[in-house]
C-alpha cells in the first residue's frame, strides 16, 4: 500500500457491517387512519382472510414482547434496543406485514395500503436513521399500487416497495408492469414476501394442492418463488426495467441454482420464443435478483451449503435477514460464519448497502423520543392473520 492509497483508507468513512433486510414492524390498529366505511371490515380481517394453517406456537416470540406487554416490533424505540443494538445492527430494513392477501374487496385491500402507509411514516420514521421503510402496496390493483408508490417515494428512508408473494398471475405478466414502471422511475426495488400462499382467494400453494399441516405448508413455500422467479426472466421485466432490481424474501436460496442450470438450459434450445431475452436466464438473475438468508438451509455438511452460495453468485446476490421477531428469526452473530470473510460482508452488509444506498455508517441519535410519539394502540394485531 503506497502512502496515498494508506491516507484514502485512513480518511473513507466506516462502512456498515450489518444491514438488516427483513425486520417485521406491527401494522397496529389502522382504525384512525381508515375511512369510516371499512372500520367494521378492519375489525373483522385485519389484512385478509387468514390462512389455512397456523403455526401452534404462534409466529412471534414471546420474549420479544415490549416491557408494557404490546406485541413484539410494535414499539420503534424497544425494537432499537432489542434487535439493533443487541447485535450491532447498523440499518432495518422494515417489512410490516409483508403484504395485504387477495380477497375479493380490491377497494378494501387499497384502504389498508393507504392507510398502513401514512400510519408507518408517522409511527416509524423520522425516529432514528436507522430505520427504513417498505410501501406497502396490493399488486392486485396496480394502478393504484403505482399511485402509493409516487406518494410515497421521496421520503429519504423509504428504500423499497413490497407486495404479497402470492398473486392472480405470474409477476411476470404485463399486468403488474405499472408496478415496475412506478418503482423503477424512483430507484426503488420491488421485494415480495410470503405467508399468503393457499389463503384466501389464492391458489393452493402447491400444484398437487393443499398441505395437511403447518410444517408441511412452510416447507414449500419455494415453489411459489420459483414460479415468479421463472415469469419474471422469461416474459422480460428486467429488459423491459433494465434498472429494476426484486428482492425475494423469505423464501429459502437452495433452489435457486437448480432452476438457473433448468432456465439456462431450455433457454438455449428455445430461445426463439423468448426473443425479447438478450442474455442467458441466470445472467439477469445475477443482475436483478436479490434473496435473503432467513430462513437460510442448514445441511449437514457446511462446505454444500458454501457451494450452493458460490453457485447462485451470493457476493451479488443475497443478502441478510433476520426476520425479527418471529419465531424462527436468526442472530446476526452465528449466521453464515462457516463463509470467507469477504463472502459473509458482501452478505450480511454490502449488497444491500449498494442496493439501498446506504453507504455509511449512520448516526444513532434518536429523532424523536418516546414521549413524542402519536397515539398508535397495537392491539397485537402482529399475529393477526400472520402464518409464516
Amino acid at each position: 500500500m503506497t502512502p496515498d492509497d494508506r491516507s484514502n483508507a485512513e480518511a473513507a468513512p466506516p462502512r456498515p457491517a450489518i444491514i438488516d433486510t427483513d425486520v417485521h414492524n406491527t401494522m397496529g390498529d389502522l382504525i384512525p387512519y381508515l375511512p369510516r366505511q371499512w372500520h367494521e371490515t378492519w375489525n373483522a380481517l385485519h389484512i385478509g382472510a387468514p390462512g389455512l394453517w397456523r403455526n401452534p406456537r404462534g409466529v412471534n416470540r414471546r420474549d420479544a414482547n415490549t416491557p408494557n406487554g404490546s406485541a413484539p416490533a410494535s414499539d420503534p424505540w424497544f425494537l432499537l434496543e432489542d434487535h439493533l443494538d443487541r447485535f450491532d445492527i447498523d440499518y432495518a430494513i422494515l417489512t410490516g406485514p409483508g403484504g395485504v392477501r387477495l380477497i375479493p374487496d380490491v377497494d378494501y385491500c387499497n384502504a389498508i395500503t393507504f392507510a398502513y402507509n401514512e400510519a408507518f411514516t408517522d409511527h416509524w420514521l423520522g425516529i432514528s436513521d436507522r430505520l427504513r421503510g417498505s410501501i406497502l402496496i396490493n399488486a392486485n390493483d396496480p394502478a393504484t399500487a403505482a399511485t402509493l408508490i409516487h406518494r410515497h417515494a421521496d421520503h429519504p428512508q423509504m428504500s423499497q416497495v413490497i407486495m404479497s408473494s402470492v398473486s392472480m398471475m405470474p409477476l411476470g405478466n404485463r399486468y403488474y408492469h405499472p408496478i415496475y414502471k412506478a418503482a423503477a422511475a424512483h430507484g426503488l426495488p420491488v421485494a415480495i414476501h410470503p405467508g399468503a400462499e393457499g389463503s384466501g382467494m389464492a391458489y393452493p400453494p402447491t400444484p398437487a394442492g393443499y398441505p395437511a399441516s403447518y410444517v408441511e405448508w412452510h416447507n414449500i413455500i419455494p415453489i411459489n418463488y420459483m414460479a415468479q422467479l421463472n415469469s419474471l426472466v422469461c416474459e422480460g421485466v428486467f429488459e423491459k426495467f433494465p434498472t429494476l432490481t426484486f428482492v425475494m424474501l423469505e423464501g429459502g436460496l437452495a433452489w435457486l441454482p437448480h432452476l438457473m442450470w433448468r432456465m439456462n438450459k431450455n433457454y438455449k434450445a428455445l430461445r426463439d420464443t423468448l426473443p425479447w431475452l438478450k442474455r442467458l436466464p441466470s445472467d439477469y438473475i445475477t443482475s436483478h435478483v436479490k434473496l435473503s438468508t432467513q430462513p437460510i438451509e442448514e445441511p449437514d455438511k457446511p462446505s454444500q451449503l458454501r457451494d450452493i452460495l458460490e453457485m447462485m453468485a451470493a457476493e451479488q446476490t443475497v443478502m441478510f435477514s433476520s426476520d425479527y421477531p418471529h419465531w424462527d428469526n436468526d442472530n446476526p452473530r452465528l449466521t453464515l460464519r462457516q463463509l470467507d470473510p469477504a463472502m459473509r460482508l458482501r452478505i450480511m452488509a454490502d449488497n444491500a448497502a449498494e442496493l439501498y444506498g446506504l453507504h455509511t455508517v449512520p448516526d444513532r441519535v434518536l429523532r424523536r423520543q418516546p414521549s413524542d410519539a402519536m397515539p398508535f394502540h397495537d392491539r397485537g394485531l402482529a399475529e393477526a392473520g400472520a402464518v409464516e
